[in-house]
């Protein structure tokens, strides 16, 4: 009896740590976009005096003055193109790569795969000059292509060890059937391997989705007209040697963390399952 109460109890505690550091984590990352929503809400003058979460007062049109002060609508647009030319590109070669590597028998395949992952261990800032060097030559400094491709090939090699895990889990047994119905190859690709990767694919989005949504560097090297220019750059146009108008900025953090935000929302249920399917873990 007293064996079943100390078992009780040590399960107990053991969970009630684990909730109370969830939950901590949560607060954690939480607080910071409370935060942000709630500043922009208030004014320049109130901003260092008013440090309660919910403002005296709701200033909504701090949200018109930096969608139309900074031309956001412009680097939205940019933004939202670039993300979704990306995303796709990467999907479409990426899954069609990785079938290729998982299903197909071609010469040196392991090798190149194995040549495929250890780009991975290059840091992406040491790419930049070799692929600045490569744009300047195609004559895509300052256009969108300059920028769109470069970012389709940091995102494949990720995303082809994803989805080549998922489809190494695929029971042949399915592509056999497949085949039996007159399926070539890549009809087997299409309507096969290609719905049942919807969890893994979802991980593969939201990952890049993530990373070009907030991408900002490489746009700056690469492109030098403002109307071309993403999102993120429209962030600096609060900022000022002198001043800086905070309300307007968090106003406009606001504007690009709820797109991402609500991505993530309508995926979740796929990339938990991506992720419990294997997608991530082989």
């Amino acid at each position: 009896m007293q064996a079943s109460l100390e078992y009780k109890f040590a399960k107990w505690a053991k969970e009630s740590i684990m909730h109370v550091s969830l939950i901590s984590v949560s607060i954690s990352c939480i607080f910071p976009l409370l935060w942000a929503f709630s500043s922009s809400l208030k004014t320049q003058d109130t901003i260092f005096k008013d440090y309660s979460i919910i403002p005296a007062s709701f200033h909504w049109e701090n949200y018109l003055f930096a969608w139309t002060k900074a031309g956001f609508a412009v680097y939205f647009f940019n933004t939202a193109f670039y993300t979704m030319t990306i995303v796709l590109g990467i999907v479409i070669i990426s899954s069609m790569a990785a079938f290729a590597f998982s299903r197909l028998q071609f010469y040196s395949k392991n090798v190149m795969y194995l040549l495929l992952l250890s780009t991975m261990m290059i840091p992406v800032p040491a790419s930049f000059v070799p692929l600045y060097v490569l744009v300047n030559k195609l004559g895509w400094i300052n256009t969108r292509a300059g920028y769109i491709f470069p970012q389709i090939n940091a995102g494949l090699a990720l995303a082809i060890f994803l989805l080549k895990t998922f489809f190494d889990k695929t029971p042949p047994e399915l592509e056999d059937s497949a085949r039996i119905d007159g399926c070539g190859k890549f009809g087997v690709y299409l309507h096969v391997a290609m719905p049942l990767a919807k969890p893994a694919i979802a991980v593969v989005i939201i990952f890049n989705t993530l990373t070009i949504w907030n991408e900002f560097f490489w746009a700056n090297l690469v492109l030098n007209d403002d109307k071309l220019m993403p999102l993120q750059r429209g962030l600096m146009e609060f900022y000022g040697p002198h001043f800086t108008n905070y309300p307007l900025l968090m106003a406009a953090i606001v504007i690009t963390i709820v797109p991402v935000v609500a991505i993530y929302l309508m995926m979740q249920k796929h990339i938990i399952k991506g992720i419990a399917a294997g997608a991530i873990k082989g």
